[in-house]
């Protein structure tokens, strides 16, 4: 083993039932007493060197103490042989035990020299012993295939890779004096006894090693120009700074959250995988226990940070985060990807320099932060109507929709994830799909002159039902209008005394101006009663006295 680095493992013949030994895998439950009388229990992932009824080697690792050579022995079986590295190295550290022959099988042994070595032990064996050797049995099943390694330029790769001059021809001699022999045109045979031969920057090792590492030249790496920001992101840029103007602070969680928030909180649309596949994305091994999960929506991570600051006495906190989300594709397919854009707001609004208390923020604070920032990205056409979202209060939720796509939600969390946070105030959140959102390109923004005619200001108060919103009145309004129809406001909204429950007084202003002349009285009436008409026609609503 020394001398060649082959280990091998002398037997008692004699000792060894029908004089013949076996290799197969080890049965549960078997034992064996190894060299250095210790009874070790084997399973079935183990090789075995076994005669007609019982293990008396470990493979790889170490003989049986039973069928070992003693003072007495007068037949010898020397056994040599190649096993993979693998199996030797699993072996060895299932049973706690390394030898020196564990160690080089382990690193791979030279599946040709057994032979030599073979012949080389029976040689010193006679020297030392005397006696008689008896024919070689050898069983090798299928012949191990060439190992090749293609490099079609070695002396190119040197260079590129350590920055060292080789000549070709230095390179060749080299290689072919630790036998790596060129079998064709950028192809090199790998010896059997070097293992770590397999891809060309072994090669380069090779020569780098005999060139020196000492004439590899300090240099700094190549410089590369600077990256260029990409149209998403300029307009992702905008949109912080509009949200910062607010007095948002934007944080950043980590991508991986706890299983318990499997199924709490509503992804955005068309994102997780829905039946029977796993829809979440869920990590081997995570650095923070128990949260294995890859996150598929920023909420949680958001949620953590606001209690942070709650249990630091800030009361009055708003963030955003802008990252990514995750969810499980098919089999065999990498996890989708998509960048989400979250708010939290929770507590008052502090006015500066006034006498007065905060006000507390409520959902339309986080229906317009999201709004402020969507126009920042230059974004327009979206529309906001009440929706039913898994983790936001009933009555308290909306979603945002674009060309009849949801793209988003807001509204306040309901109350057992607010407990389950130990929030005593309320939240607020909002999630949109801002992937699909900057997708759309932005609308440029336009110049108009200031009009040099005045406008014409009619407010008008309605009752109308509680689940009609001031969106839909707003719209049918606009469709009925002509292009003198410059805007339609909110002014008012009151319910209570006086009212029915199932009604509420809405007063919203209509704006009329041309930017041609003044517009009269008559035509102001007349478009003005149009739109009462549209409106009476699709909502019954009848102007109050």
């Amino acid at each position: 083993m020394l001398e060649l680095g082959q280990p091998m493992h002398a037997f008692d013949l004699d000792k060894l039932a029908e004089k013949r030994i076996v290799v197969r895998t080890a049965r549960a439950g078997e034992t064996i007493t190894t060299l250095d009388e210790v009874e070790r229990e084997l399973d079935e992932t183990m090789l075995a060197i076994c005669d007609a009824e019982k293990p008396v080697a470990v493979a790889g690792v170490m003989g049986g103490f039973e069928s070992g050579i003693t003072e007495t022995t007068t037949n010898v079986l020397l056994e040599v042989a190649y096993f993979k590295r693998e199996i030797i190295r699993q072996t060895s550290r299932k049973l706690g035990l390394a030898t020196e022959a564990s160690y080089r099988f382990e690193r791979g042994v030279d599946i040709e020299n057994l032979i030599r070595a073979s012949d080389r032990a029976t040689e010193l064996i006679l020297e030392l012993a005397g006696g008689e050797a008896a024919d070689i049995v050898d069983v090798y099943p299928e012949r191990q295939p060439e190992r090749t390694v293609q490099s079609a330029d070695i002396s190119s790769a040197v260079k590129r890779l350590t920055g060292l001059e080789v000549a070709a021809d230095e390179c060749e001699r080299v290689l072919s004096s630790l036998g790596i022999e060129r079998t064709g045109e950028g192809e090199y045979k790998s010896p059997t006894w070097r293992h770590d031969i397999a891809i060309e920057e072994d090669l380069v090792e090779e020569v780098a090693r005999h060139a020196g590492y000492e004439n590899i030249k300090d240099e700094l790496p190549p410089a590369f120009g600077a990256g260029e920001y990409q149209a998403t992101e300029v307009r992702k840029r905008r949109l912080r700074g509009a949200l910062v103007e607010q007095g948002f602070d934007e944080a950043i969680a980590y991508s991986f959250i706890d299983v318990r928030h499997d199924d709490t909180f509503a992804a955005v649309p068309e994102f997780l995988r829905e039946g029977g596949e796993e829809k979440f994305v869920t990590l081997k091994d995570s650095v923070i226990e128990g949260a294995v999960r890859m996150r598929p929506t920023l909420i949680p991570g958001l949620l953590g940070a606001l209690r942070l600051n709650l249990n630091h006495q800030r009361r009055d906190v708003k963030l955003f985060e802008i990252g990514k989300s995750f969810a499980a594709a098919g089999i065999g397919e990498l996890p989708t990807e998509r960048e989400l854009f979250t708010i939290a707001v929770t507590g008052g609004e502090v006015h500066e320099d006034r006498a007065m208390p905060a006000r507390p923020l409520d959902l339309y604070d986080a229906k317009g932060a999201v709004e402020a920032a969507l126009e920042a990205a230059g974004t327009a056409g979206y529309e906001y109507r009440p929706a039913e979202v898994a983790h936001l209060r009933a009555g308290q939720a909306g979603e945002v929709v674009k060309d009849g796509r949801v793209v988003g939600t807001f509204g306040r969390l309901n109350e057992e994830i607010a407990a389950n946070y130990k929030f005593k105030q309320p939240v607020y959140v909002a999630e949109l799909d801002l992937q699909t959102i900057l997708a759309e390109p932005s609308e440029p923004a336009v110049y108009t002159p200031l009009s040099r005619f005045p406008s014409v200001i009619r407010d008008i108060s309605f009752l109308v039902p509680r689940s009609l919103t001031f969106a839909e009145v707003r719209r049918t309004a606009l469709a009925a209008g002509s292009a003198n129809l410059r805007a339609v406001s909110f002014v008012d909204i009151f319910e209570g005394k006086g009212l029915a429950d199932d009604v509420r007084s809405l007063t919203i202003r209509l704006e009329f101006r041309s930017d041609e002349r003044t517009l009269t009285e008559a035509e102001v009436e007349a478009e003005y009663g149009s739109i009462l008409s549209r409106l009476k026609d699709e909502h019954g609503l009848e102007p109050r006295s």
